[in-house]
C-alpha cells in the first residue's frame, strides 16, 4: 500500500502555525513511509475564502520546504463529485431530504433546552412519505440533505496518537446535514464532513493526520465511509498548540501566521524545525535537524497526546543556531532586505564582498534577522555618535597621541586584511610605548563610539573598506584634544 496523506487548509485566513504544524507532520509521515503528500484547498466557504489567502498558504508551505506531490486541488471545482456522492447516499436510503424551517428548528431546540437536554436534531423528517415531501415542496420549502445516524450505533477506531477511541451515535447530534437547503428537489451546497470524505475517497487517502480539534468529526466521517462502502483510512489526531497559559494558541496571543513569523526574521529551517518539536520528540533527543533528517525518524508513537506549549525562547534559540551556522554568502542575501528597509546606502552587487564581511561579523550575534539593523548601523555611516563612556576613554591623558599616530600612519599602509590591521595596531602600540589594552580600548571608542560591540579589528577592517575610519579618528581626536 502506498501511503497517501493530505493537508487541507481553508483559505479564510493566512497560513496559521497550527495548520502549518499539521502540514509538517503529514509531510514527515509521507516521506518516512515513501508515500505521497497531497495539497487540497477547502474553499467551499465562498463568503470567507479569498484568493490572497490561497496565495499566502501556498507561499508559506513552499517557504517552509513542504513540497507537495499532488495538487493543489480546489473543493470549489469538485461540486459534481460531492453531488454524485450525496445522490449515492440518497439512492441507498442512507440520506434524506428534510424540510424543517429555521423557526421549527429553533422551537425544537428551545424545548430541548427547557428540559435540560443537549441540542440535537430529532430526526422528525427521516421517514417522510412521498406525499408529505410533495406537500412541503408545494409550500415552497427548500430541503437540506441529512445523513442517517443511528443512536444505538457505537463507532470505534484506533487513533495513531490517542489509541482506542469510542463514540456513541447518540452523542452525534442526530441525523447530520450534509448539504445546504435547496428547492425543487435539487442538491444544495455540500457541507464539510461530506466533502472531506468524498475527497479523501477520490484521492485514495490512507491516513488522515490532523489536529485533535477534529476528533468530534471523525465518528461522523467513519459512518460516511462505511455508508459508501469504502475502506476507512487510519486517523492520527495531533495535539493542539497552546499558549503559555495552556489555552489554544489564537490571534489574541499575537503572531500566529507563518508570514508573520517570516516577517519577524525567523528562518524557514528554524521554524520548521521548531514546529516538528511541537508535539513530537525524536528518539535520539536531538533538537536541531532538517525536515529530511526528522522524516527518517518520525513515527506517531513519539507524538504526545498533551497539548504543546509554544515557547518563544526556544524558537529564538533555535533560530540563532541556524543564523550562526549560515555561511556569510547565504546570510547576506537574507540581511540585504532589512538593511535596505532601514535606508542604509549600499549597492547589493558592487558592495557584495564588503556586505559579506559585515554579515560574517554580525552573524554570530543574531537571534532574528532584523537584529542586524541595530548591530550594523554604524558601519553604514561616516560619522558615529559617541557614548559618555567612549568620551571618557578618549579624554584620558595621552590618548590623543595614540590616535594621532594611527591617523598619520593610515595613508602609509595597505590595510587590505585583518592581519594588516593587527600589524598596524602592534606597530603603534610599540612606538607609543603603551599597553595593548589601552590601545584597543581607545581605538574602539574612536571607531565605534562605544566601549561595547563586535570584534574591534574586524570592525576596523570593514570600516576601512568604506574609508570611514579616518573621518572617525579625526572626530575622536577633536574630542580627545578638547
Amino acid at each position: 500500500m502506498t501511503v497517501r496523506v493530505r493537508i487541507a487548509p481553508s483559505p479564510t485566513g493566512n497560513l496559521h502555525i497550527g495548520t502549518a504544524r499539521t502540514a509538517v507532520f503529514n509531510w514527515l509521515f509521507a516521506r518516512h513511509k515513501g508515500g505521497q503528500f497531497i495539497l487540497r484547498i477547502e474553499d467551499t466557504d465562498t463568503e470567507r475564502s479569498r484568493p490572497e489567502f490561497t496565495d499566502n498558504i501556498l507561499a508559506g508551505l513552499q517557504w517552509l520546504g513542504l513540497s507537495w506531490d499532488e495538487g493543489p486541488y480546489f473543493q470549489s471545482q469538485r461540486f459534481d463529485l460531492y453531488r454524485t456522492t450525496i445522490q449515492t447516499l440518497l439512492d441507498k436510503g442512507l440520506a434524506y431530504r428534510a424540510y424543517d424551517t429555521p423557526a421549527e428548528l429553533d422551537a425544537m431546540r428551545a424545548q430541548q433546552k427547557a428540559k435540560g437536554l443537549a441540542p440535537r436534531y430529532d430526526n422528525r423528517h427521516r421517514h417522510l412519505t412521498p406525499q408529505q415531501q410533495a406537500a412541503y415542496e408545494a409550500e415552497g420549502r427548500s430541503a437540506v440533505i441529512r445523513f442517517r445516524i443511528d443512536d444505538d450505533r457505537t463507532v470505534r477506531w484506533h487513533d495513531l496518537v490517542h489509541g482506542p477511541m469510542t463514540w456513541q451515535g447518540s452523542d452525534l447530534g442526530g441525523d447530520m446535514v450534509i448539504a445546504r437547503a435547496s428547492g425543487g428537489g435539487q442538491i444544495g451546497q455540500p457541507l464539510y464532513n461530506l466533502a472531506v470524505v468524498a475527497d479523501d475517497v477520490d484521492m485514495a487517502i490512507t491516513h488522515v493526520i490532523r489536529g485533535e480539534d477534529h476528533i468530534a468529526n471523525t465518528a461522523k466521517q467513519i459512518l460516511l465511509y462505511e455508508a459508501l462502502g469504502v475502506p476507512v483510512p487510519e486517523f492520527a489526531h495531533t495535539p493542539l498548540i497552546l499558549n503559555p497559559s495552556g489555552q489554544k494558541l489564537s490571534k489574541r496571543d499575537g503572531v500566529t501566521s507563518i508570514s508573520e513569523f517570516q516577517n519577524m526574521g525567523f528562518t524557514a529551517a528554524a521554524l520548521a524545525n521548531y514546529m516538528t518539536l511541537l508535539g513530537w520528540s525524536p528518539p535520539d533527543g536531538q533538537e536541531q535537524f532538517t525536515l529530511a533528517e526528522a522524516a527518517k525518524q518520525f513515527s506517531f508513537d513519539r507524538v504526545n497526546r498533551a497539548g504543546a506549549k509554544f515557547d518563544w525562547d526556544k524558537l529564538d534559540w533555535l533560530n540563532s543556531q541556524y543564523l550562526h551556522a549560515t555561511p556569510p554568502a547565504q546570510l547576506v542575501e537574507a540581511l540585504i532586505p532589512y538593511w535596505q528597509e532601514a535606508g542604509y546606502a549600499f549597492d547589493p552587487d558592487q558592495d557584495r564582498p564588503w556586505l559579506e564581511a559585515l554579515a560574517a561579523l554580525v552573524g554570530p550575534s543574531l537571534t532574528r534577522l532584523p537584529d542586524a539593523v541595530e548591530l550594523s548601523h554604524f558601519f553604514f555611516t561616516e560619522t558615529v555618535d559617541y557614548s559618555e563612556a567612549a568620551r571618557q576613554q578618549l579624554q584620558q591623558e595621552g590618548i590623543d597621541a595614540i590616535l594621532s599616530a594611527v591617523y598619520e600612519a593610515l595613508p602609509t599602509v595597505s590595510l587590505d586584511s585583518i592581519d594588516a590591521a593587527k600589524g598596524l595596531i602592534n606597530q603603534v602600540t610599540k612606538a607609543q610605548g603603551v599597553k595593548k589594552g589601552l590601545m584597543m580600548r581607545s581605538l574602539r571608542a574612536a571607531l565605534m563610539g562605544d566601549m561595547q560591540g563586535p570584534d574591534l579589528v574586524e570592525s576596523w577592517f570593514i570600516l576601512h573598506q568604506r574609508q570611514f575610519d579616518r573621518p572617525r579618528l579625526a572626530a575622536a581626536l577633536s574630542i580627545a584634544t578638547s
